[in-house]
């Protein structure tokens, strides 16, 4: 399994979107969605664009719901994560439009702020589990109280606890995941065990991993690393504590070896192979990124926590697709309607099937938690779930050769925590300005 599946693959083409999109999206039509038989009576074909990523949560129920009636057919074109974002700006600038995109949540707002999706605000209010919607994707989708868009899949970072070594060195799991001291001292036990076990697990020459699993930290202390409206940010990184005190905790993960040697040039391309080999005590990971391959002995003996910040407090990546329908789409009906489907409580509640974590709260079930329960955490505490509401997270997180990798190296594996946290905040105010509007 490669991180590729995940979407931790930098994220090109942001130069492309801003050379195809100004004064061209808002030209195409905007569907009416309060036509008659909107969203119910369609017929014809529905194009829908995903992500080569997030494909397998889509493939099997697009097959279902062609076989489940008549008149629409579904068509799927995966597109590679990588031209994502160029591919749709450069078919918006054709006037060519796909009738529905699986977008990834973080790229949304993206298409958002340049009027390119359609306002489904009236839509969503209307559905009966409105409030049972992963707040996170739908913040991500939302401009001006508008709703632009609907969380389909949620993919998450997690605390995956090993309890079998949390046993073997005498630990409790609720105890040892409080706060960043705690964590630091349980990995320290848990490495005390000896041979190739360690406490911890990071992929620290991965810009997009570690955005994913190590940001959480910071946000249980009820901060970001970006402050300000899109369009007019600026960095939060100088002078703040909560992101000095996660960047001395990575630190010391490093200099006491609580992690694996292999950390300081991991690119991810094999993030969970020592937890899956049972050698790692604490994971911050997906459900994605840990289940597909981990044995029925391992997840059996693992447990869930969401991400303490350096006091308390907890928080989680609010990963995953949102689902919007582009302005100019020729069955815009035949879209919301896969779209109903697809958040109906029979197809979320097998999302886990294909790793990933269903957006509606109310599909944990005691049924669906004896089955999933690692699924659980992040759906039980969905208030807790956030991700950065930015035009510039690709060039800040993903990019490898970006300020957030930079800084983490510099922090991490040269001691220099202070320094690389000045030298980040003049990288993000720059990326953030030439982002504004």
């Amino acid at each position: 399994m490669t991180t590729s599946r995940r979407g931790f693959l930098t994220l090109a083409g942001l130069g492309a979107l801003a050379a195809a999109l100004p004064a061209c999206s808002s030209v195409l039509p905007e569907p009416d969605i309060r036509a008659p038989g909107f969203g119910t009576s369609a017929t014809g074909r529905v194009e829908v664009w995903c992500r080569s990523a997030t494909q397998t949560g889509l493939t099997a129920m697009v097959e279902r719901f062609n076989a489940a009636q008549h008149r629409l057919t579904v068509e799927l074109v995966p597109v590679p994560d990588a031209l994502y974002v160029t591919k749709l700006a450069t078919a918006i600038r054709g006037r060519q439009v796909p009738d529905l995109v699986d977008i990834d949540d973080i790229n949304s707002l993206l298409f958002v702020q340049r009027d390119a999706f359609t306002d489904l605000t009236p839509l969503v209010a209307e559905l009966e589990f409105a409030d049972q919607l992963s707040p996170g994707h739908l913040a991500l989708a939302t401009v001006d109280g508008r709703r632009y868009g609907v969380p389909y899949l949620a993919d998450n970072s997690v605390l995956f606890c090993n309890t079998q070594l949390f046993a073997r060195a005498g630990l409790d799991v609720d105890a040892a995941t409080t706060s960043l001291d705690a964590l630091l001292g349980a990995a320290r036990r848990i490495t005390a065990l000896g041979g190739d076990v360690r406490g911890w697990s990071f992929p620290g020459n991965s810009s997009g991993a570690l955005g994913f699993a190590v940001q959480p930290h910071i946000w249980a202390a009820d901060t970001d690393l970006i402050r300000g409206e899109p369009g007019a940010q600026e960095g939060n990184v100088a002078g703040n504590e909560a992101l000095a005190r996660t960047l001395e905790f990575h630190r010391a993960l490093w200099m006491d070896r609580l992690v694996p040697p292999g950390s300081y040039s991991d690119e991810a391309a094999r993030w969970a192979a020592d937890f899956q080999a049972g050698r790692i005590g604490m994971f911050p990971a997906s459900y994605g990124v840990v289940t597909p391959d981990a044995s029925p002995g391992l997840l059996a003996a693992t447990t869930v926590r969401l991400l303490p910040g350096p006091d308390g407090g907890r928080a989680f990546f609010d990963g995953g697709d949102n689902m919007c329908i582009p302005r100019g789409s020729a069955n815009a009906s035949g879209a919301w309607e896969f779209v109903r489907y697809a958040l109906d409580l029979p197809q979320q509640s097998v999302l886990p099937d294909g790793g990933y974590t269903p957006v509606r709260a109310d599909v944990a079930t005691p049924e669906f938690a004896a089955r999933y329960p690692l699924t659980l955490p992040p759906l039980q505490a969905q208030e807790e779930g956030y991700a950065p509401k930015t035009l510039s997270y690709n060039e800040i997180y993903n990019q490898p050769d970006g300020p957030w990798l930079t800084m983490f190296r510099r922090a991490v594996f040269d001691g220099e925590i202070e320094a690389a946290m000045a030298q980040a905040q003049e990288s993000y105010d720059r990326i953030l300005r030439q982002a504004r509007t």
